[in-house]
This record gives C-alpha cells, structure tokens and sequence, in this order.
C-alpha cells in the first residue's frame, strides 16, 4: 500500500486508547469512557498525550489484542479485546464505526488481513498525526474525542471510511 493510501486511510484508526493506543481498539474504550481512555493514555498527568505515550499505550493494546501471542491480531481478536475492554459485545457497525475487520483493512498493509505490530504502531502514528489539529504534538482530551468522532465512524451507508482532509 501507497503511503498516500495509507495516509488517506488511516484517518479512522484505533486509537481506540486505545480508543487504536489509540489507533483501533482504543477508539472504542474512549468512547465508552473519555476520561479513563484518555488518563489512561497520559502517563504523566500533565493532561496531554505525547506521541510517546500514545505510542506505548498503542503497544499494550497490541499485546492485550493479541491473546495468542502469536505476532498478529486477527478480526476475531480484536472484537474479544473490544468486549472484554467495555464489557458489551461488538457488532457489527455498532452506532456506526467500523467493525474490526475494517479498522485491520485500513492499515493492513500487505492486506493479509490481520494487524502485525509494526502495522498497529505505524497505524497508531498516522491516527496521533491526524488528531493533532493544532500541530503542538501533543493530544487534548477535545482533540483525542474528536478524533474518535471523525475517524472511527462509517461515512455512508455502504460502509465506505472517511477520506483523508
């Protein structure tokens, strides 16, 4: 995949803290819960998130996704990792985001459909770059929930992820 590609995909990510650690799954835990996905996410408490710690937040979630440890996440993973993450059962588009296997198509870059590591991480990177509206590299809660609010979701009912700004 392009980087252009990625680039224009990768505007839905994660960071579910990983709202996708935001770049997939952590998405999902932000929306359930703002503030304890965002806290989570800010190590240091000085109420932003640095590309570091989202970083290391997109990490954990990566090993928490990945139940076999086998290197990758599959789609079946990632909706198990979401379940036991706000304790409901995913389904498919739920409030309209996009289902596991959809987050894994968009940075999926060899398209195997499953997540390798540096697939997670680069994904996570790419989601932090486009949350970062001001440009200060950092993440405010705001920037954080708006991210997730633009990114995660379905554009259209044909399922179709938002294009890149």
């Amino acid at each position: 995949m392009s980087s252009s590609k990625l680039s224009r995909v990768v505007g839905f990510a994660f960071g579910a803290a990983g709202v996708f650690g935001f770049a997939l799954l952590p998405s999902a835990a932000f929306a359930d819960n703002p503030k304890a996905g965002f806290e989570s996410m800010d190590a240091n408490g000085d109420g932003k998130v640095s590309p570091d710690e989202h970083a290391a937040s997109a990490s954990r979630m990566f090993e928490k996704m990945d139940t076999n440890a086998d290197g990758k996440v599959t789609a079946a993973e990632m909706t198990a990792a979401h379940q036991n993450m706000t304790g409901k059962k995913a389904e498919r588009g739920e409030k309209g985001e996009l289902t596991a296997a959809e987050k894994i198509k968009v940075i999926d870059t060899n398209g195997d459909g499953v997540l390798t590591a540096d697939e997670h991480a680069t994904g996570a990177k790419a989601m932090f770059d486009k949350m970062d509206t001001d440009q200060d590299s950092t993440l405010t809660k705001a920037e954080l929930k708006a991210g997730h609010q633009k990114y995660m979701h379905k554009t259209s009912s044909s399922g179709a992820t938002r294009p890149a700004d």
